[in-house]
């Protein structure tokens, strides 16, 4: 997957979640966020992010 890829895959989900009711845009929302967060703790790179 290249990174233009996964920026395409990403609109598409936000899309989707934008048009849900409220509460269930929150609760994507947050799976999305938790998905995003493994994702970047887990790649390669020199420590961790800065929060």
């Amino acid at each position: 997957m290249t990174d233009e890829d996964g920026d395409t895959g990403l609109v598409s989900r936000l899309k989707v979640i934008e048009e849900q009711p409220l509460a269930t845009r929150a609760t994507a929302y947050a799976a999305l966020h938790d998905e995003l967060a493994a994702r970047l703790e887990s790649a390669p790179g020199e420590g961790s992010a800065s929060r």
